[in-house]
């Protein structure tokens, strides 16, 4: 602390004597404070460097990750920047982790500079370009992969690059409008081509306005505020520079929840993506928004959509979220390239669904009583349970298999896709329930010390076989439970190629406490520091980071075109193994080779499976084109075939966790039934039967499936 204390105090003696070049940059009426952010990048390093898990050197090379994860996030889709820009930005790019160590800031006032001039200079452009009108019968495209463009190299590429932005948007919205023309009643008067074509050139021009207004309302400290929060990435992408706001937004900051729909957001390099949607809500309800779904606009009912690209997650929250019983449409791009436009009615979370639900599901074969168990996401009230109360995934868990046991089930299918975790105490206790006692995972910290989580009740519920559905949206403490049940032998975990691969633990740190002296009152708040501070392996040794669980059986998956998971985003932290616990593996594994033969030839023959795969590979097609025509004949024709495709999926779109329909007006039993039903229809489920079924038939005579274990329920 006293070392602490020195540091600081000459720091703000460097901060009084030497204002540095930039300090000309702030204006009158200005509320950045250059002083604030010369500390702030001080106790920002302090806490990086002391607690990130990996304790990577703040050096060139963690500056050059800074640097293109700064400039991504400045002018991700090269709209504005010209390349005279980038190469003055980029002479910082070996700088970044000079001007944290010094606490003397340049570039991002730099570019905040740059990004202004750039903004304006287009600002003038847009106008003239939709004055000029397009012709939309020239044969052309428009590349939209970022990946794929450079950085304009003058002005007369900018406005090239715009005309033909402009161009498609202007499709876009032509085409969306026509479609609204088809639906209108009968009698009801229609607007001729002309008229159509002139509101979508008065939307796209008013939603252009709008963006420019906003980018240039952006502060230096904005600028400065991302800055930081690249530095905190280029360490791993869930460590985050939090800014300190309204007590609302440093909510949304931490768990990106939206009130309103129900869904996990985060600003994804100019867009607003989806990343999960929270159970019981009503998004999840509704059925059409989806992990990975980029927002694209926001309307307030019937009103016109409000353009939300290049805009600030807190920008896009204010328009989404509104009164309960208020409809909100979305504009929402697939990942496939689909756009749709899905109403939702605003509600409250309802916490009932989001809690494990089971079924017994109707038979299809003589004797044959498959349980059926979903578990949305490892809850626990830990305010709660300090009191003597509140529920958690565990108990809950327990009660439905003590349930699902009286009704002489002969098989269990876990359902854990789209759990994005939760508890970790909840992952390990109710892995318990399937093992009668052993590790479950193993925690190392920072420092190389490591701790095992361990099941100690000897409390076995279920003994019978067991298959553990996931996907590429089952993340943390899911990956843990499916990661530990396969170790140990005790199910057969099949699904998409690979679960998500988040095997890290974050903290999160008060910046404000982390100044000794009370004289710095005056530059609080300074907001907080999510930090990975630990790493998850599981009881093989094997880290559930980066590459997540693989499935001992993989199934086609309708979205295996994403890129999604640990192993896509920028600079994750990488896979590695420690040494194994001892523990003791299920006496009778499943035989994984023989049912994957049988799967994989089941699933060849398999319709819904073959479709699947029809649909996974026509959209791996469609993502992977991503110069679109300028052509309005044409861009009519392909519209139409994703609209036709997106009806010809409908039917195979059976992914659980979006399963539960406006159904308000029915009893609970009837929502039951009507859940039962979808679950028995999805083809996953479907063929996690048949292999429960492989492994009725290849157990001995004398397997049970009962509540207490079976001396030799398979063979060895």
């Amino acid at each position: 602390m006293d070392r602490l204390k020195k540091l600081l105090a000459a720091l703000l003696v460097s901060l009084l004597l030497f204002p540095g070049s930039v300090a000309a940059l702030t204006n009158p009426g200005d509320d950045f404070d250059l002083n604030r952010s010369r500390l702030l990048s001080f106790v920002l390093r302090q806490q990086l460097v002391s607690h990130h898990y990996s304790h990577k050197a703040l050096d060139d090379e963690l500056s050059l990750a800074a640097f293109d994860l700064y400039l991504k996030q400045l002018d991700f889709q090269k709209r504005f920047l010209l390349k005279e820009d980038v190469t003055r930005l980029r002479s910082f790019e070996r700088r970044i982790d000079d001007e944290i160590s010094t606490s003397r800031i340049e570039l991002p006032l730099i570019a905040a500079e740059l990004m202004d001039k750039r903004v304006r200079q287009v600002q003038k452009m847009v106008p003239e370009i939709l004055a000029a009108g397009f012709d939309f019968t020239l044969d052309e495209t428009i590349e939209t992969d970022p990946d794929k463009l450079s950085f304009c190299k003058n002005a007369k590429e900018l406005e090239e690059r715009w005309r033909k932005i402009l161009k498609l948007q202007v499709i876009n919205r032509l085409l969306a409008l026509e479609e609204d023309e088809q639906t209108k009643p009968e009698g009801e008067e229609r607007r001729d081509a002309q008229a159509l074509l002139q509101a979508a050139v008065e939307r796209v021009a008013a939603n252009q306005e709008h963006l420019f207004a906003r980018m240039l309302e952006e502060t230096r400290q904005e600028h400065i505020d991302r800055y930081f929060n690249a530095v905190a990435r280029a360490f791993d992408p869930h460590s985050n520079y939090l800014p300190p706001t309204s007590k609302e937004d440093f909510d949304i900051s931490m768990r990106g929840s939206l009130e309103g729909i129900g869904a996990t957001l985060r600003e994804d390099e100019g867009f607003i993506k989806v990343v999960r949607i929270i159970p019981g809500s009503a998004a999840y309800r509704q059925g059409q928004l989806e992990a990975e779904d980029t927002i694209l606009a926001v309307a307030e009912g019937a009103g016109e959509p409000v353009d939300i690209v290049d805009r600030r997650l807190r920008d896009a929250v204010s328009l989404i979220r509104g009164k309960k019983g208020t409809e909100v449409r979305l504009t929402v791009r697939k990942p496939d390239g689909r756009r749709l436009i899905i109403p939702i009615i605003r509600d409250v979370v309802q916490i009932e669904e989001t809690f494990v639900r089971s079924a017994v599901l109707p038979a299809t074969a003589e004797g044959e009583r498959i349980g059926y168990i979903k578990i949305p996401t490892f809850y626990r009230d830990f305010e709660g349970g300090r009191q003597g109360g509140g529920r958690n995934s565990t108990d809950d868990m327990r009660q439905e298999l003590e349930r699902l046991n009286a009704e002489g089930i002969t098989g269990l299918i876990l359902d854990l896709r789209n759990n994005g975790g939760g508890a970790l105490t909840d992952a390990v206790s109710i892995a318990g329930l399937f093992i009668e006692q052993g590790p479950i995972v193993q925690i190392r910290g920072g420092d190389g010390r490591m701790e095992t989580l361990a099941d100690q009740s000897r409390d076995l519920v279920y003994s019978g076989p067991l298959v553990v559905l996931v996907n590429k949206f089952s993340a943390s403490a899911s990956e843990i439970l499916a990661g530990a049940l396969q170790d140990y032998g005790r199910a057969l975990v099949i699904g998409s190629e690979y679960t998500h691969g988040k095997g890290t633990v974050q903290a999160v740190i008060d910046l404000d406490r982390s100044l000794p002296f009370p004289n710095m009152d005056k530059y609080r708040p300074l907001g907080a520091m999510k930090v990975t501070i630990q790493k998850f392996y599981r009881v093989s040794g094997e880290s559930t980071q980066y590459r997540g669980v693989v499935p001992d059986i993989i199934l086609p998956d309708r979205l295996r075109h994403i890129q999604s998971g640990e192993q896509y985003l920028d600079y994750s932290l990488p896979w590695d193994r420690v040494e194994a616990t001892s523990f003791s593996p299920w006496p009778a594994p499943p035989p994984v080779e023989e049912l994957r033969r049988r799967s994989q030839e089941r699933t060849a023959h398999n319709e819904d499976f073959t479709a699947i795969q029809a649909e996974s590979a026509r959209a791996r097609e469609r993502m992977e084109r991503t110069a679109l025509p300028l052509n309005l004949d044409q861009a009519r024709r392909e519209r139409a075939e994703l609209l036709q495709t997106r009806g010809d999926a409908a039917g195979h779109d059976f992914a659980m966790g979006t399963e539960e329909s406006l159904d308000k007006g029915l009893s609970e039993e009837q929502r039951l039934e009507n859940w039962i039903s979808k679950a028995a229809q999805d083809p996953y489920v479907g063929e996690a039967r048949a292999i429960l079924q492989d492994l009725q038939t290849l157990a001995e005579p004398a397997a049970t499936a009962g509540g207490q274990a079976p001396t030799s329920p398979l063979p060895n």
